[in-house]
């Protein structure tokens, strides 16, 4: 068996302070991050609507050149 590492109280207290610190930071960042990603799913949505929206008026345009073709 390996013997247990001995990490001094300083140490102990730094690694603490580091994990503290991180986990705020890591809050700010996302609590800073997230109207970001709210506007993109926003975005993606009108993206969304105006591809279908291109794809009925495509389908349309189909249908009447084809009525058009057997006329």
């Amino acid at each position: 068996m390996v013997p247990p590492v001995q990490v001094s109280p300083l140490i102990k207290t730094a690694r603490w302070g580091a994990l503290l610190v991180g986990i705020v930071y890591g809050k700010r960042r996302y609590d800073n991050l997230k109207p970001i990603a709210e506007e993109e799913r926003r975005i993606e949505e009108a993206e969304k609507k105006v591809r279908e929206e291109q794809e009925r008026i495509a389908k349309q345009l189909a249908e009447a050149n084809e009525d058009t073709i057997l006329k």
